[in-house]
């Protein structure tokens, strides 16, 4: 679906993953679409949703396999726009 997307709209991306870490000591890895610029990154997040990632800021000073320092309260992601886990894969 996600590729599918993409390519329709000529929106050139690459996949990454990025270990997600909260004060409490939860973490998770998340599967990260990158764009080129923000401009790019716009009509997928305002199809599927989800949270904006950017690695200079989010990840350990931008180190390439810093990992992504979360705040707040650990919530999973359950729903993202037309993606949502499995009701059988939730716990």
């Amino acid at each position: 679906m996600i590729a599918t997307f993409c390519r329709d709209r000529g929106l050139k991306h690459q996949t990454r993953q990025v270990q997600a870490i909260w004060p409490n000591g939860k973490y998770e890895t998340y599967r990260v679409h990158c764009f080129s610029d923000a401009a790019s990154a716009a009509p997928f997040l305002d199809h599927f949703e989800g949270l904006m990632f950017d690695p200079r800021r989010d990840r350990e000073n931008g180190k390439v396999r810093g990992v992504w320092r979360r705040t707040g309260e650990y919530a999973p992601v359950l729903d993202l726009g037309p993606l949502s886990v499995p009701k059988i894969l939730r716990s």
